[in-house]
C-alpha cells in the first residue's frame, strides 16, 4: 500500500502508540478488549453512520463497554450519510462512513472540532459489497460490470436478456422482469458500488460515483431495508455490505478471465494494493480503491468504512473517549472481535499501523 506521506513524525508518534500498549499489556489481559481495559475512561460517546458498520459496532461497543465499565456508547446506524451530516453539525462525536469526507465537506466547519482544526478518515473497516439475489430457479448467478451496471440502470430489464445469457450458459433464467433494489438513503455503500459501475463500465453506466443512488428503480433504506426487499421480493436484484447477505445468494464478478465470488480474503486484497488519495492533509487516511483490477485473487467491489473524527476536539473529555474507542476498533483484538461478528476484513498490519500513528496525535 501507497502510504508516501508518512515521514518520521508519523513513525514516531506509532512507537510511542506501541510502548503504550506494551506496557497496558503488563498490566492485565486485554486479549478481548483491546488497550483500553483498566483505563478509568467515564462518559458517554454518542456517534452513528454507515448501517454496514451495525454488527462490527455491536461487537465494538460490548467489548469496549467491558473493559471501560463507567463508559457507555451509543452508534446509530443511520447510515454514511446521515452521520456524516451529523457529526459536521456537532451532534456526534465521530461518524462511521463507508465514503470519506469529500473536498467540500472539508472546506467546511466541523462543530465538535477545535476552532481552525479538521477531521480526518481512518479506515476501521473492510468488507466486500456483495450483490445479492433471489431469482426463481437460480441458485449461482455470473456477472460482469458492464452488465450489473446495465441491469441497475435499467437498461437490461429482463432476466432472460442475451447479455446475461450469455455469462449464465447453464443457468435456467426466467423469463421475468428484473426488480434492482437501491438504497433510497444517502449512502457510503451506493457510493462505493457505484464508483466500481463508474469505473469498470463507465460507457454503461454514464454517471459518476454518488452517495444517492442516480436511477430509478425500487429503493429500500439501509442496507436491512434492501436485504429485506431482495429477500421479500420476486426475480429481485440488490447490493449489500456482505455481513448483512446471510443466506441470499451471491453473484460472481468478472475480474479478468474469471469469475470471482466475494471473500474477505480477496477484498483485502484490493485494498492492500490501494493507493491513499492524492492531495489531502498526511494524517488523513482515505483510499483511492483500485477498482480495474484483473487479479482473481481480489475482488474489486469493496468498501472501505471509516471513523472520521477531529484531529483535535473542542471538548477534550470527549476528544479522549473517541481517541479510545477508536484506537480499540482499530486494533489487532478489535478487528478480530469484528471479524467474528460481521466477516470484516481485518486492517493490515501497515494499514493498522498507520492509524496508530494518526489516533496517538488526537487530542
Amino acid at each position: 500500500m501507497n502510504f508516501k506521506r508518512f515521514g518520521r513524525t508519523a513513525a514516531i508518534a506509532f512507537v510511542a502508540v506501541i510502548a503504550l500498549s506494551s506496557c497496558a499489556a503488563n498490566e492485565g489481559d486485554t486479549a478481548s478488549t483491546g488497550d483500553n481495559a483498566a483505563s478509568g475512561l467515564t462518559g458517554t460517546l454518542n456517534a452513528g453512520g454507515a448501517s454496514s458498520q451495525g454488527a462490527a459496532q455491536e461487537a465494538w461497543v460490548a467489548g469496549f463497554q467491558t473493559a471501560n465499565p463507567d463508559v457507555t456508547i451509543n452508534y446509530d446506524p443511520s447510515g454514511s450519510g446521515a452521520g456524516r451530516e451529523a457529526f459536521i453539525a456537532g451532534g456526534s462525536a465521530f461518524a462511521g462512513s463507508d465514503s470519506y469526507l469529500d473536498e467540500d465537506e472539508l472546506a467546511g466547519v466541523f462543530a465538535a472540532c477545535a476552532p481552525d482544526t479538521k477531521a480526518v478518515d481512518l479506515p476501521v473497516y473492510i468488507s466486500p459489497i456483495a450483490v445479492i439475489f433471489n431469482v426463481e430457479g437460480v441458485d449461482e448467478l455470473n456477472l460482469d460490470a458492464d452488465t450489473l451496471a446495465k441491469i441497475f440502470a435499467g437498461t437490461i430489464t429482463q432476466w432472460d436478456d442475451a447479455a446475461i445469457v450469455a455469462l449464465n450458459p447453464d443457468a435456467t433464467l426466467p423469463s421475468a422482469l428484473i426488480t434492482a433494489v437501491h438504497r433510497s438513503d444517502d449512502s457510503g455503500t451506493t457510493e462505493n458500488f457505484t464508483d466500481y459501475l463508474a469505473k469498470a463500465a463507465p460507457e454503461a453506466w454514464g454517471e459518476e460515483a454518488s452517495d444517492t443512488f442516480p436511477f430509478g428503480g425500487e429503493a429500500a433504506p439501509q442496507t436491512s431495508g434492501v436485504v429485506s426487499a431482495v429477500t421479500n421480493g420476486v426475480n429481485t436484484i440488490g447490493y449489500a455490505d456482505a455481513s448483512a447477505a446471510g443466506s441470499l445468494n451471491t453473484a460472481a464478478l468478472k475480474v479478468g478471465d474469471e469469475f470471482v465470488a466475494y471473500t474477505p480474503e480477496a477484498a483485502a486484497e484490493v485494498v492492500a494494493g490501494s493507493p491513499l488519495v492524492e492531495g489531502r492533509e498526511a494524517d488523513d487516511l482515505a483510499l483511492d480503491l483500485n477498482r480495474l483490477t484483473t487479479n482473481p485473487e481480489e475482488y474489486p467491489l469493496v468498501l472501505v468504512s471509516y471513523a472520521i473524527v477531529c484531529n483535535e476536539y473542542a471538548d477534550a473529555e470527549q476528544g479522549a473517549l473517541v481517541k479510545a474507542y477508536v484506537e480499540y476498533m482499530a486494533s489487532e483484538a478489535g478487528q478480530a472481535v469484528a471479524a467474528e461478528s460481521a466477516g470484516i476484513a481485518p486492517l493490515s498490519a501497515e494499514l493498522s499501523e498507520n492509524v496508530a500513528s494518526v489516533l496517538a496525535t488526537v487530542k
